[in-house]
């Protein structure tokens, strides 16, 4: 599985002079379906093609924008490799990938901007988490949602923590690499850090402090600008000393003992909602209280139209905001004049304004839920505690 970063939303958000092709596909990690995924994406492609040249694009231009995708058709391994749904983003100047613990509606768009409305529930607040997996063999990063969990690709440790311990004279090269690139292979963002250390008089969990802090490293440069908790699994002597090291602001205090190579990804995940679900639940019943307080108070802090949400996103100003799953809304924003004008039927330069405001709301430090259309309160499309 593939890691999306909070930069590669940025890129994916910028409007381009150049048009985005944006697919996303179910996939299937086992099964005789796998065989069908490849011939789904041809499906997708051809689609694609079609839409290009309905654009103006000629047949060259379009083979050259959808050749990163196309590669993957024959390619067995990356088909055998999935999490549960696809995402490619493709243009004259972006080419990304990415295999994502999520299960997308097929669809294919082509517009000024990469379409990113099914990727939410990875930022969002009600239900992205991480799972650190450490045992005296290797070192597991898992990537969770309320439904499913994948592993994500971290490149290799090279030095186990039994080497950490018990060499003189030990050198920890811990690699991680950025994913969500061409093919679906792992691009070179690889961050290597050395540890040197040994000599006898060292205890052994200073050793294991100073290999946690090369890990806790890595990992700052790997998750950098990710909000999701990160959950702990691991015997227990070893979490105590790693919490020393961490700095990622969201470690969960509660942990997952045991030894996590005998735990399967699927009961790691269970143990990991167990004690999450209860922390997700409380934050939004908190959101939703707060909304509610404060409309019954006339407060100017809360909102549910676009027009005063939209500006306030794009300045920072939304704490938490509600934004009914599976609803559109087209229209376009006017940066210079704050003003937005909505449109019943999408029309040619349109965003998608539900979109804008959960990304910028996001990017700017605030709290996303994507609820079904009912649960957002104040009974429209979106809504908005706003910080001031």
């Amino acid at each position: 599985m593939d890691i999306l970063t909070k930069a590669d939303l940025e890129l994916l958000i910028c409007k381009s002079e150049h048009q985005c092709v944006s697919i996303y596909m179910p996939t299937h990690r086992t099964g005789v379906e796998i065989q069908q995924d490849p011939i789904r994406l041809k499906n997708l492609l051809g689609e694609a093609e079609k839409r290009l040249s309905d654009q103006g694009f000629g047949p060259r231009d379009v083979q050259k924008m959808l050749e990163p995708a196309s590669k993957l058709l024959p390619a067995s391994y990356f088909w055998q490799h999935q999490s549960d749904g696809l995402a490619i983003f493709l243009s004259a100047n972006i080419s990304n990938i990415y295999r994502l613990p999520l299960s997308f509606e097929e669809l294919v768009l082509v517009d000024d901007h990469c379409y990113i409305k099914p990727l939410l529930p990875l930022f969002t607040g009600d239900g992205h988490f991480y799972i650190l997996a450490l045992s005296q063999n290797h070192i597991r990063l898992l990537n969770g949602t309320r439904t499913c969990v994948s592993e994500v690709e971290i490149g290799k440790v090279s030095g186990s923590l039994d080497e950490a311990i018990s060499s003189d004279d030990h050198q920890v090269n811990l690699q991680l690499h950025t994913s969500g690139a061409v093919g679906g292979m792992t691009k070179d963002g690889s961050v290597t850090f050395h540890g040197q250390g040994g000599g006898s008089d060292e205890s052994a969990k200073n050793a294991l402090l100073r290999y946690f802090h090369l890990v806790d490293d890595g990992l700052g440069e790997f998750l950098q600008g990710d909000g999701a908790p990160l959950v702990l699994a691991g015997v227990e002597y070893l979490l105590p000393i790693y919490k020393e090291a961490n700095t990622y602001p969201n470690l969960i205090d509660n942990v997952i003992a045991g030894n996590p190579d005998l735990i399967s990804a699927e009961e790691l995940h269970k143990s990991a909602w167990d004690i999450l679900e209860p922390l997700f639940q409380a934050a939004q019943n908190e959101a939703v209280a707060l909304y509610q307080q404060l409309a019954g108070q006339a407060s100017e802090r809360i909102s549910d139209t676009l027009e005063k949400i939209v500006p306030a996103a794009i300045a920072g100003q939304i704490e938490t905001l509600f934004v009914a799953a599976g609803v559109q809304q087209s229209g376009v924003f006017n940066l210079a004049t704050n003003e937005i004008e909505i449109h019943d039927q999408p029309e040619a330069g349109d965003e998608h304004l539900l979109d804008l405001a959960a990304v910028q709301t996001y990017l700017k430090g605030g709290t996303v839920y994507v609820v079904e259309p009912e649960k957002v309160p104040g009974g429209t499309n979106i809504a908005a505690v706003l910080r001031y």
